[in-house]
């Protein structure tokens, strides 16, 4: 199976859609879709995952089914010294300080994080995953994958920058916030993650694609922000 990660484009956050650009990003991405087809599309509930969805079920003639657990994270830190930020959008050099680096048991200890949600809420994130991949036919034990059945569908979930990042967190067995402070996905990117099946019984997933934008570069289409980046989902 390939599972297509997909960022909303370009965002008009006030109004919970995409703006006049992100509606030229989404018809590029449906465009690209269209051309490889899918099997099945999901998206989150919020409406600039939804409308940018719509370009590409259109192309593809597809219906979509709504994953109430893929909508943006509610993440917040009210009081730093960089201002209000998402929790994925804490400095690396606030994460990556330490003498020894994050790891999966103490990740959550880091300045700022400390007595907020960010636990719990990863901890429901990563349950709704599991039983979404097993509905999918791919049942996790410990970091991987029992093959319920083998398959070479091709799956696009429709979510969020925050949500997208936490998610291949948990994926790829990588402490979240080395993900958090060290990736970063444009608006209508794609991930690509393959459940690679080298034996009958296991699959792990393997990223062979992060935040492409391909498609934009192939319409002549600008690839948003070029400088420094700040609050983004």
């Amino acid at each position: 199976m390939r599972l297509y990660i997909i960022r909303h484009a370009d965002p008009d956050y006030p109004n919970n859609t995409i703006t006049a650009a992100g509606h030229l990003e989404a018809e590029a991405l449906a465009k690209r879709l269209s051309a490889h087809g899918l099997d099945r599309i999901y998206a989150s509930p919020m409406g600039r995952a939804l409308d940018t969805m719509g370009y590409t079920a259109r192309a593809l003639g597809m219906t979509h089914e709504v994953e109430e657990w893929t909508q943006e994270l509610s993440l917040k830190l009210e009081d730093t010294p960089y201002g209000r930020l998402s929790h994925w959008d804490l400095p690396g050099e606030v994460i990556r300080c330490g003498e020894c680096q994050p790891t999966h048991d103490n990740w959550h200890t880091t300045p700022y994080y400390e007595g907020t949600e960010s636990k719990d809420t990863f901890e429901r994130m990563k349950m709704h995953s599991d039983e979404f991949l097993k509905r999918q036919g791919f049942e996790r034990i410990g970091g991987k994958y029992r093959i319920l059945r083998r398959s070479e569908d091709k799956v696009a979930v429709f979510c969020h920058g925050g949500f997208g990042l936490t998610w291949l967190a948990h994926l790829l067995e990588i402490p979240l916030t080395l993900v958090w402070a060290g990736f970063w996905m444009p608006p209508s990117s794609v991930t690509t993650i393959l459940f690679d099946e080298r034996s009958e019984e296991w699959a792990t997933p393997r990223c062979i694609g992060f935040g492409d934008v391909s498609h934009l570069y192939a319409e002549g289409l600008p690839v948003r922000p070029r400088g420094v980046i700040t609050n983004f989902y």
